[in-house]
């Protein structure tokens, strides 16, 4: 059994394929597998074909959540259980399942693995990238137990124990920030009550927040002790947080076909909820096709921005936007070096924010682009969608049904870019080797 695994986990015998490399083709054998299994006879009620099966498995594994059925109803309890452990397995990471297998069988975990493992949690450094792993799955476990109790108080009491498999499906769904519900509407039949306006967003936003950051937190337990990342990572989560909620009860607040339609405590609540469910993690209380054109230009910029790096989480990251807003500050007070909380970033770091902003973009609008020219849908619906996928989010004013087998292979395409990394697909097409020759410097006019 031992040297089984070995051999079915050492993907690197090989030392041409980089780990970025690696690391995408393990996601893309498993929306494979995912896909097999979802189309079997026992995961569906027949109304799933292969077209729907690799996208729900592709949704699932890039825990998105977008879909071209209902998954409460489309899908057997056996196919529910295979979205969810696709859901576990991509929005945990596959390398952080595999180390945990290795030590668990006492393989040492070779500097391959860690290279790959690296990648995965994306983190620079290999000497703590196992124990981080272990980190992973012990925050993962216990918040998905206590959220999956929680929701019990809510789900058992209206399906007796079926509501059991409810509240554990959408507590994994939650945390890993997939979006996948049992039910046709989201969750908006829920929309004023308090257990899910409180235990979802704070699955989501616990898992969004990265295990880096939940990690130091367990270690400090101090403001002043927590480093520059967990910092930016926990202003910035306040600040797009209380700015999300507000925008969204601004903008809806008399509109008819969201807010305006509910009692006042409920459009507190959903203002809530539709406030800091764009930040990928895809639930919703409210239609979100009836919301006006501001909000949605709010909800795909906070879809564009994502969560933290190393959670369960899309998008281009909060700290890659505070990064951008620390740079601007910088230039324009003819700083050469950023500075935050006592602490400076170099040109690195710059640089590294500048690849993945551009290569984002730049992807999301290709998209909108490839989509536009094979369906003639609303063009805002198309780029909710487009933004939707690349965060990984799973929002949708239902234009993804709608788009024919062009569209759905873009759509499933950009997905599956925003899970594994524009950074990661960077490092893996560009090249490594050193110049040999320097030239002058030049010059160039700006403005």
């Amino acid at each position: 059994m031992r040297r089984f695994v070995l051999r079915l986990l050492d993907p690197m015998r090989s030392p041409r394929i980089p780990p970025p490399a690696v690391l995408a083709l393990f996601y893309l054998g498993l929306i494979i597998i995912g896909a097999v299994l979802l189309a079997l006879p026992a995961s569906h009620h027949g109304a799933v074909g292969l077209r729907e099966a690799i996208f729900t498995s592709t949704s699932a594994v890039t825990v998105t959540g977008l879909s071209l059925v209902d998954t409460g109803s489309a899908f057997t309890p056996f196919g529910q259980a295979v979205i969810m452990l696709l859901i576990q397995l991509g929005g945990l990471g596959l390398m952080t399942f595999a180390v945990l297998v290795f030590l668990a069988l006492g393989i040492p975990v070779g500097m391959p693995h860690r290279l790959i493992l690296r990648e995965d949690l994306n983190q620079t450094s290999l000497s703590k990238v196992t124990s981080l792993a272990r980190h992973v799955l012990k925050v993962s476990l216990l918040c998905e137990a206590v959220g999956a109790a929680l929701l019990c108080l809510v789900f058992v009491p209206e399906f007796g124990l079926a509501g059991l498999w409810q509240a554990v499906f959408h507590a994994v769904s939650a945390f890993n920030n997939a979006g996948f519900a049992l039910f046709p509407d989201s969750l908006s039949r829920y929309v004023g009550n308090p257990i899910i306006n409180l235990t979802i967003p704070a699955l989501f936003m616990i898992g969004g927040l990265g295990f880096i950051v939940l990690t130091d937190l367990h270690d400090k337990r101090r403001w002043q002790g927590l480093t520059l990342h967990s910092k930016l990572m926990l202003l910035g989560t306040l600040i797009l947080t209380i700015w999300g909620a507000l925008m969204v009860g601004l903008l809806e607040w008399s509109n008819p076909a969201t807010l305006g339609a509910l009692p006042l405590p409920d459009r507190f609540w959903a203002a809530w909820f539709q406030g800091v469910t764009p930040r990928t993690a895809g639930f919703n209380t409210i239609d979100t096709g009836g919301m006006h054109d501001a909000t949605s230009l709010v909800t795909m910029l906070l879809m564009l921005v994502g969560a933290g790096p190393t959670s369960t989480a899309g998008g281009i990251k909060v700290t890659t936007l505070f990064v951008l807003i620390l740079a601007t500050v910088a230039f324009f007070r003819r700083q050469q070096t950023l500075h935050a909380f006592g602490r400076s970033l170099g040109l690195e770091e710059v640089l590294k924010v500048m690849a993945l902003t551009t290569l984002s973009l730049l992807l999301v609008l290709s998209g909108i682009f490839v989509i536009s020219i094979s369906h003639d849908g609303d063009f805002l619906d198309l780029t909710f969608e487009v933004t939707s996928a690349f965060g990984t989010v799973g929002l949708s004013r239902g234009a993804t049904a709608q788009l024919d087998g062009v569209g759905l292979a873009v759509i499933m395409a950009i997905m599956f870019v925003g899970r594994v990394g524009p950074l990661t697909i960077g490092f893996f097409l560009a090249t490594r080797s050193t110049p040999r020759v320097r030239y002058p410097s030049g010059q160039i006019y700006l403005g």
